[in-house]
C-alpha cells in the first residue's frame, strides 16, 4: 500500500519561495510561477505542419491493421503494417541522428497465436520505441512515457485489403508521440521520457499490455503514463459553430483528461483503507490529471485539459489501461467530442453520408496543442525531483493540529518541500492553499486533518516541483 500511496501525486497552481533550513519557516504564495526556458523552446518547437505530414504518411500505407501485411514486398509497396513501422522506426532513428545519438531506439516484438481476441492466426506485433536517458544517473531511472497508437482497422477487423486509413485512431496519437520525440530529444533532462508507438491495440491491446507486464517485472519506475487515443479535433463539414474548425459540438480549445479512480491493481487491503479514509478522488491516475491541469496554462495558452473522473469512455478502452492494470499512473488523452462516423469504419459514402477515418477531418493545429501540451508535461516531470517518500499523517490521537512526516526525496535534487491541502469538499488543489517548510522532514501544520487532504512535494533549486504525495495514515 505504500508504494501505490508514493505514487499518488499532483502538481499543484501555486509556486512558494521558503527558507531551507532545518526548522520548518513557513510561507505562502500565489505568485505565477516561473517558466522553465527548455519547456518554453520545446513547446514552441511543436509544428503543425509536422504533425500533418506524420498523420499524412502514416494514412498512406493504406491499412496498417495488425494483421495486415509485413513481408519485405509489401514492405517495398509502402503498404500494411510492416510498412508502417519501419518508416515510424526511420523517424526516431533521425531524431537520433539529429541529437547525435540521444535517442536508444528498438522495436519490441512478440508473437500472439489463436486461441487470442480478434487474432485469427498467429500474428507478430512490434511496439516501436524510442529512449531518451536522463542525463543524472541519480535520477535517470525514472520514466515517463508517451505513446499512441500505429495501427487501424476498418469495419470488419479482419478486412485486410480495403483502406483502413486509421487518421484520427490512432494516426493522431502516434503523431504525438513522434513529435515529443522530436522536440524533446533537442533537449536535456535529469529523468528519463519513452516514447512509444504500440501496436495490437484495436484487437485487444496487445502491444501495450505486453510492454506494461514487462515493465512490472522489470521493477522499472514508471512514474506517468500519458496515452494519446483519437487526438484529432473531428473537423466534420456541414455541421459546424466555426466552419473552419469543424463540427458546432466540438471544442477546439479542449481535450478530454480520463483518470482511474480507484487503482485496478488495488489489493483488497488496499481499497478498504482507500474507502476508510475517503481517498477515492486520490489514485496515482487522477492525480497525475491534475498535474496536466496545472501545466496546461503555464506552457499551453488557450488550451484546456478537461478532467473526467472515470478511466475512460461508455463501452471503449485504451492502453492506458494495460499501465492501470499494472499499477502505474496513466491517463488517456481523447478529442472533446467524437465522430464515430469516422471511427472503425471503411471508407465509403451511404444515404449522402461520409464514412472512413480520414485525414480531412483531423484538426493538425488541434493535434499539435495536445502534442504541446503532452511534451510540457513529460518535461517538467523529468526536470524535477522525485517524490518525497514514506509521507505519513499523525492519527495517534484526537486533535486539530496535523503533523506530516517524510523520508528525502531520493536522487539528490530537491532542496527543499512543500506541503499542499484543499478542502475534503474539493476536487482541486487551490492555488493559495501551499505552505513552504523548508528542507526538512517533517512539519506541523494548525489544520484538521478531518477537514482537508493534505500532500507533501520535492523542489529543486530552480524551482521544479515534483508530484505531490498523499500521505498515508499512521497511528
Amino acid at each position: 500500500m505504500a508504494q501505490l500511496w508514493e505514487w499518488v501525486a499532483s502538481f499543484v497552481l501555486a509556486m512558494v519561495a521558503v527558507s531551507t533550513a532545518v526548522a520548518p519557516q513557513r510561507g505562502r504564495t500565489s505568485k505565477a510561477p516561473e517558466l522553465d526556458p527548455q519547456i518554453v523552446a520545446a513547446v514552441k518547437d511543436v509544428s503543425p505542419a509536422r504533425v500533418k505530414a506524420t498523420i499524412e504518411k502514416l494514412v498512406s500505407f493504406r491499412n496498417r491493421s495488425t494483421l495486415s501485411a509485413a513481408d519485405a514486398a509489401s514492405i517495398a509497396k509502402g503498404r500494411g503494417i510492416g510498412a508502417a513501422r519501419q518508416w515510424i522506426r526511420s523517424q526516431f532513428e533521425r531524431y537520433s541522428q539529429d541529437c547525435d545519438g540521444c535517442l536508444k531506439v528498438e522495436m519490441q516484438s512478440f508473437t500472439v497465436s489463436p486461441p487470442a481476441r480478434r487474432i485469427p492466426r498467429a500474428t507478430e506485433i512490434v511496439n516501436v520505441i524510442a529512449t531518451l536517458g536522463g542525463t543524472d544517473p541519480a535520477n535517470a531511472g525514472r520514466i515517463y512515457v508517451v505513446s499512441g497508437h500505429y495501427d487501424s482497422r476498418n469495419s470488419d477487423n479482419d478486412n485486410v485489403t480495403d483502406p483502413a486509413p486509421g487518421a484520427n485512431d490512432d494516426a493522431s496519437g502516434t503523431a504525438v508521440s513522434l513529435e515529443c520525440a522530436r522536440v524533446l530529444s533537442k533537449h536535456q533532462f535529469p529523468a528519463t521520457i519513452v516514447f512509444i508507438a504500440f501496436a495490437g491495440e484495436e484487437q485487444g491491446l496487445y502491444g501495450s499490455a505486453h510492454y506494461a507486464e514487462a515493465a512490472k517485472a522489470a521493477k522499472l519506475d514508471i512514474e506517468a503514463v500519458l496515452n494519446n487515443d483519437i487526438v484529432g479535433g473531428n473537423r466534420t463539414p456541414g455541421d459546424c459553430g466555426v466552419p473552419a474548425r469543424g463540427c458546432k459540438m466540438q471544442q477546439p480549445q479542449w481535450v478530454r483528461v480520463f483518470s482511474e479512480g480507484i487503482p485496478a491493481a488495488a489489493t483488497p487491503d488496499e481499497i478498504r483503507l482507500i474507502r476508510a479514509t475517503g481517498m477515492e478522488d486520490e489514485s496515482p491516475s487522477r492525480q497525475l490529471a491534475r498535474y496536466i491541469r496545472e501545466i496546461a496554462p503555464q506552457y499551453v495558452s488557450g488550451f484546456e485539459p478537461k478532467l473526467v473522473a472515470r478511466p475512460d469512455r461508455y463501452l471503449r478502452g485504451g492502453y492506458h489501461m494495460s499501465f492501470n492494470d499494472q499499477g502505474f499512473a496513466a491517463v488517456r488523452f481523447t478529442e472533446y467530442r467524437e465522430d464515430y462516423n469516422h471511427q472503425h469504419q471503411t471508407p465509403r459514402t451511404e444515404n449522402g453520408v461520409e464514412y472512413g477515418d480520414l485525414a480531412k477531418f483531423v484538426d493538425f493545429a488541434y493535434v499539435a496543442h495536445v502534442a504541446r501540451l503532452n511534451a510540457a508535461t513529460l518535461a517538467a516531470l523529468a526536470s524535477a525531483p522525485a517524490l518525497p517518500a514514506n509521507v505519513r499523517l499523525a492519527t495517534r490521537s484526537l486533535e486539530n493540529d496535523s503533523t506530516l512526516t517524510w523520508s528525502a526525496s531520493p536522487g539528490g535534487l530537491a532542496t527543499k518541500y512543500e506541503v499542499l491541502w484543499r478542502p475534503t469538499t474539493d476536487f482541486d488543489w487551490p492555488p493559495q492553499n501551499v505552505e513552504g517548510v523548508g528542507n526538512v522532514t517533517q512539519a506541523t501544520l494548525k489544520r484538521s486533518k478531518d477537514n482537508v487532504v493534505f500532500a507533501v512535494r520535492a523542489v529543486d533549486a530552480k524551482g521544479h516541483r515534483s508530484l505531490a504525495v498523499v500521505p498515508l495514515p499512521e497511528r
